[in-house]
């Protein structure tokens, strides 16, 4: 079994899974990395989605429809104590790098206990829009998104965790690209509408910042003494 766990929420889109599957065989990933799509039962799409079940693309159904990041925490905490390393990534990001798995467990294996993402050709080095991170923090938070938000700020905060505790590597020259309509690569479907809503951006936004008025320092400290690093 790889040491590394990719977990990718995904609603609507099992067209997405062969480009994912494609984009992972052409940069050796499965050499290093095991794959995961976390999916709804009452997704009209479920039975699309197990139509691509496989050894390459391996499926996680929860009961019924719920935001992306707990879908993710969920599959997060389920299989932390099975994988050195547990990752993010949305249906929509594609490494273009070979070898960026290897390069994932490398880092995280330097680091210890930490956290590291590629280069987005969107964002760069000012938010994680994917990540991986090493399994004890998971075990140690209870999830692996900080802030408690559903969808928007997932990243910021995951980048804010590692910023301060001393732990986040990015790799610049490591592709895994965001085909995003922000970044003008798509176009919004349903599911890009309902995570990226003006309902969901006041609400996961005061979520975050909540969690970075209370609960931030307290996790930072946490995933510094993981690391030895103290308070």
């Amino acid at each position: 079994m790889p040491d590394l766990l990719i977990i990718v929420p995904s609603r609507g889109r099992p067209h997405a899974v062969p480009r994912v599957v494609d984009a992972w065989n052409a940069t050796g990933a499965y050499d290093h990395a095991a794959l995961l799509f976390a999916i709804d039962a009452d997704d009209p799409s479920h039975g699309a989605y197990l139509e691509q079940a496989s050894q390459q693309a391996l499926m996680l159904t929860v009961p019924e429809w719920q935001p992306m990041v707990y879908k993710l925490d969920q599959a997060a905490t389920r299989y932390a104590n099975d994988y050195f390393a547990l990752g993010f990534a949305g249906d929509d990001h594609l490494p273009r790098t070979a070898g960026w798995a290897k390069r994932y467990l490398d880092t995280l294996h330097e680091l210890g206990t930490g956290i590291v993402h590629a280069n987005d050709l969107f964002q760069g080095p000012n938010l994680c829009t994917e990540w991986a991170m090493t399994s004890d923090i998971v075990r140690t938070l209870g999830r692996m998104v900080p802030a408690p938000v559903d969808h928007l700020c997932s990243d910021s905060s995951v980048h804010d965790l590692g910023t301060a505790a001393g732990c986040l590597r990015y790799l610049d020259d490591v592709v895994i690209e965001h085909m995003h309509p922000a970044a003008r690569k798509a176009t919004y479907d349903a599911t890009y509408e309902l995570g990226n809503s003006t309902t969901r951006n006041i609400l996961d936004g005061g979520t975050y910042r909540h969690w970075r008025q209370t609960q931030m320092q307290a996790d930072v400290a946490k995933v510094r003494a993981l690391r030895g690093a103290g308070t």
